[in-house]
């Protein structure tokens, strides 16, 4: 499989790491939107949104988890978005599931300037 994020998992692509357990990984964005903008991802390859089953869900649920114990160790009080994107035009580029958590700036709200 080509897939970036796999890649990243394996250790073969650097990444600066945030996060890790057995079941997602977290690391810093290298094209930052906001001043702090993390990936989190599940280790199990799934392709996006769209792919969200019974089975894998337990992922979905867990990367929530994951976001809400970085944004609480690392003091996000003011708050904190969580996007995914899903197929071409919603801008998905990476066809791995994956998570942005965006903190450090007050943020607006427009479908042209969401992740």
């Amino acid at each position: 499989m080509d897939c970036l994020f796999c890649k990243i998992i394996a250790g073969e692509v650097p990444s600066t790491k945030v996060y890790e357990d057995d079941m997602v990984y977290a690391f810093k964005d290298i094209s930052p939107v906001a001043p702090v903008h993390y990936l989190i991802i599940p280790k199990e390859h799934i392709s996006g949104a769209s792919e969200i089953n019974e089975a894998n869900s337990k992922y979905v649920a867990h990367i929530f988890e994951v976001a809400a114990r970085i944004a609480k160790s690392e003091g996000f009080e003011n708050g904190f978005r969580i996007v995914t994107n899903c197929g071409e035009d919603a801008g998905q580029t990476v066809h791995h599931l994956h998570f942005h958590l965006l903190a450090g700036k007050k943020m607006g709200w427009s479908a042209d300037s969401a992740v």
